[in-house]
């Protein structure tokens, strides 16, 4: 793999990783949804969360979609280090 595409598939994955968390941490404050960062992170996070959310088991109060989705950015990350170092 060519290093200039793994390098923008890099940056592109931290930015997503750096989305989420952002979303995650808005949901512990009172931030109106017509806030025009709270709905950009929506639009941009909610394509990757959504389909999390409907697979994982209802945990109460508690929506671990945001970890898993993270978690599965990091093996995004480690898979596309990895095409571009063989």
């Amino acid at each position: 793999m060519n290093q200039q595409i793994a390098t923008l598939f890099t940056i592109f994955i931290y930015v997503l990783i750096a989305a989420v968390i952002g979303r995650s941490l808005m949901s512990w404050f009172p931030v109106s949804r017509d806030n025009p960062l709270a709905r950009f992170l929506y639009q941009v996070t909610e394509p990757l969360l959504a389909p999390v959310r409907n697979v994982l088991p209802r945990t109460g109060m508690l929506d671990l979609s945001a970890m898993v989705v993270i978690i599965l950015l990091y093996v995004m990350l480690a898979v596309v280090d990895r095409a571009a170092n063989s």
